[in-house]
């Protein structure tokens, strides 16, 4: 019996089509590291919107979303990443620019995109912005 044929070849690890190695710096980051990431930024966004804004849940999440905006357009990562060692880059070479930050914040608001992924454990939000996060 013949074995059933995909659409694309199966990858020896996650990232490695696009040149990215296997470990290390540029590697790209596992599910453990990138959820403990979004509980930090969500806390640091709760805890600004409790200092500001008396816990109001909808400003809590415009200051994540914000917190997101800034530091990945500013620093190629959040708080959350940079604590963790971690880093967003365009697949593309070059500054990662205003427009994906965005669309990768609102996206990643919704949460159901970061839960779908794909075979290199990049998230919806990371797949439509263009975007890989990736071990510093």
């Amino acid at each position: 019996m013949a074995k059933p044929r995909s659409s694309a070849p199966p990858s020896e690890w996650p990232g490695r089509h696009f040149g990215l190695p296997a470990s290390g710096p540029r590697s790209i980051v596992r599910f453990g590291r990138r959820l403990a990431a979004f509980v930090i930024d969500i806390g640091v966004g709760a805890l600004i919107s409790y200092a500001f804004f008396d816990y109001d849940r909808w400003a809590s999440l415009a200051v994540f979303a914000a917190l997101q905006i800034i530091f990945l357009v500013l620093v190629s990562g959040s708080v959350g990443h940079l604590l963790l060692g971690m880093r967003v880059v365009p697949l593309t070479s070059g500054w990662i620019g205003i427009w994906r930050p965005v669309v990768r914040t609102l996206l990643l608001s919704l949460l159901v995109p970061a839960l779908i992924t794909d075979r290199d454990r990049r998230g919806l939000h990371d797949r439509i912005a263009g975007t890989v996060l990736v071990r510093r």
